[in-house]
């Protein structure tokens, strides 16, 4: 496998040519989903005049302020199958796109601290082993087990009375995949254009026909949004509306520490999730701040209870030092599924909605959005995500896609 040295700053890995006046397909959003998407409509459908927009630097949104953890271990049949696939696809992409970036398989680990969590627990690895997900149910001396610095006395506050256990899942460099995507659809001559905003749509009637930016009009066949945290902005300058939320999602990391915690540990009752970077950093995070915002900062109040947590959990950690914390923008349905299809504006295309499981789908979403645009009707595996669900009624309830409810 190829580990060819990447710059410290992603302008010097491609052409940042100017944008010509015409395209097949538009992507705005320059974040893992946005590529993916470009990386498959050339590599599979053999569309490669295409333009990927991004109104800062490639792959500096949301895709630098995610967990980097990877899993499929959803609860139910739609999510299973689309996070599924993505996990599949990600264990081939280091090789396909002939570069390291540091997918580690050390499996995640959801703990269980009320008869409740061990209940939706059980309930989870069933449906799971159904779909065809890897999964166990691990007792409080398993799960030591599996991660020796995890604290399972009796005497805390919330005991770990057991916890599922997907071995095949694990992490990622979050922004060297966004990099190896988007060399690679360079290569195929798709145009990455960086400091780009999209300021509206040129529509001929219900049909678009193009983009408004900073750097001029650009005319487009056919155009896809997947713009983490501002979707609903773009819809509304299209002339629809989406029903999402945006929220900033809070994470941390340490400063360097040697090597001790060798999986992905989350905690349903006591919402926080661990796990330790190829550097040695401790990566933190909890759950979206309450308010409706665009903030890509951490709230203290929110930071301060999930430290509270992870040091319940670890108490070898407690000596730790926050190194830098961060607020993600996620867009959140009524269901926590997320929105992919098509809308109201012919020839427009969504991906958005992803909440806190956007960066574990890339893969997925790229190669079902890419599949949608190319043509013009979802694949089976995210037919169910369509707009349309929340008129008809056949919602995803996935709240407990990041290990919360259910």
């Amino acid at each position: 496998m190829s580990t060819k040295p990447l710059p410290e700053h992603p302008d010097h890995l491609w052409r940042n040519p100017e944008p010509r006046s015409s395209y097949d397909v538009v992507i705005v959003g320059g974040g893992g989903h946005g590529l993916a998407t470009a990386y498959y409509l050339a590599k599979i459908h053999g569309i490669t005049n295409v333009a990927v927009l991004e109104k800062g630097w490639l792959a500096g949104g949301n895709m630098a302020r995610n967990t980097t953890i990877i899993r499929s271990n959803y609860l139910w049949d739609e999510s299973a199958g689309i996070y599924e696939h993505a996990l599949k696809l990600w264990e081939g992409l280091p090789e396909e796109l002939d570069y390291d970036f540091l997918f580690s398989q050390r499996g995640v680990l959801n703990l269980a601290h009320t008869l409740q969590d061990v209940r939706e627990g059980v309930r989870r690895v069933g449906a799971n082993k159904l779909n065809g997900v890897d999964a166990e149910w691990l007792d409080p001396q398993q799960v030591a087990e599996v991660c020796p610095i995890l604290n399972v006395s009796s005497d805390t506050r919330y005991p770990v009375l057991g916890g599922t256990y997907q071995p095949r899942a694990g992490i990622a460099k979050h922004d060297h995949v966004a990099w190896a995507l988007a060399r690679r659809a360079d290569e195929m001559g798709v145009d990455i254009i960086q400091h780009c905003e999209v300021t509206g749509f040129v529509k001929d009637g219900d049909r678009v026909v193009g983009v408004e930016t900073t750097r001029g009009r650009i005319n487009a066949g056919r155009v896809g949004l997947a713009s983490s945290g501002h979707s609903s902005v773009l819809a509304e300058k299209a002339g629809f509306r989406l029903p999402v939320q945006s929220h900033p999602l809070q994470a941390l990391v340490s400063e360097l520490h040697e090597p001790v915690h060798p999986t992905v540990v989350m905690s349903n009752h006591v919402h926080v999730y661990v796990s330790q970077a190829h550097k040695g950093e401790l990566v933190m995070g909890a759950g979206v701040d309450s308010y409706n915002g665009y903030g890509q900062r951490g709230a203290f109040h929110v930071i301060e209870q999930q430290m509270a947590a992870a040091v319940e959990l670890f108490p070898v950690f407690a000596r730790a030092h926050v190194l830098r914390t961060w607020g993600g923008i996620v867009d959140v349905t009524p269901d926590a599924s997320p929105i992919i299809g098509t809308t109201p504006v012919e020839n427009m295309y969504v991906n958005c909605g992803w909440g806190t499981g956007g960066f574990k789908a890339t893969p997925a979403a790229g190669w079902t959005f890419a599949h949608t645009i190319a043509t013009g009707a979802p694949h089976p595996l995210n037919a169910p995500f369509a707009l349309d669900r929340f008129v008809t009624g056949a919602l995803i309830d996935e709240h407990g896609a990041a290990a919360v409810a259910h």
